[in-house]
């Protein structure tokens, strides 16, 4: 199944300030995905909940994305609704202007879709805003004329740290605890993960059976120094 192939993947090869992981553990087609605020951002400190829920024609449709607790962002609906191109169904789109490039295809992944909602967090995009409040307050923010925005994100962090700490999970926010650093690999460690599930194991009853055969008499045997023979 092709879900359960990105979830191994994402697990395995896991994205930096990124925890994924399945809201039920029989149910494929509902992700939780928390997004730590990246280092040097307005959003640093925080612990951002999201659910993906992925339709039975994934990837042929995209999944759907939102926040669990309220985000002020341009491009988040209040209901927590991410819009995003990249979550929009394929196609052209002549209301939106959006590119057929731009949308949703067949060849996207979660891990396309994550990096694309933690890239909007930092550089909203106001042309098409969800949240027309949060855009005006943005724009305003930026222009230096009110501080609103920023506030509202401060705010919506501090409350992020309190689920961090009932979830027990520890927020990274410098630049050294975001980073997944690779491990060094031990040369003498194997992984049954480097076997090819076809290859058949030999017990060593089938290799004691396997030497008798080998072995049938005292002249099949390999002579030594001790055989006899001069």
């Amino acid at each position: 199944m092709l879900l359960q192939g990105e979830l191994k993947d994402l697990t395995r090869n896991p994205l930096e300030g990124v925890i994924v992981q399945l809201v039920d553990d029989g149910n494929m087609f509902e992700w939780e995905v928390s997004i730590f605020g990246p280092p040097d951002t307005i959003y640093v400190g925080g612990y951002f909940k999201t659910r993906l829920e992925f339709p039975e024609s994934y990837p042929f449709e995209p999944p759907k994305m939102k926040f669990l607790e309220p985000i002020f962002h341009p491009n988040v609906y209040p209901t927590g609704e991410i819009c995003i191109s990249i979550l929009h169904p394929p196609g052209a789109d002549d209301q939106s202007g959006e590119l057929p490039e731009e949308r949703w295809s067949p060849a996207q992944r979660v891990r396309t879709i994550v990096l694309s909602v933690i890239s909007l967090l930092n550089e909203p995009n106001i042309s098409s805003p969800a949240d027309v409040e949060a855009s005006v307050s943005y724009r305003k923010w930026k222009e230096g004329t009110s501080n609103e925005y920023i506030d509202r994100i401060t705010t919506a962090i501090e409350k992020s740290k309190i689920l961090a700490i009932t979830d027990g999970v520890d927020i990274p926010t410098t630049v050294e605890e975001y980073c997944i650093m690779p491990e060094e690999e031990d040369e003498n460690d194997i992984s049954m993960d480097d076997y090819d599930d076809d290859v058949e194991f030999q017990s060593d009853d089938d290799s004691d059976e396997d030497n008798e055969d080998f072995l049938t008499d005292d002249e099949d045997a390999p002579e030594g120094p001790d055989s006899g023979n001069e």
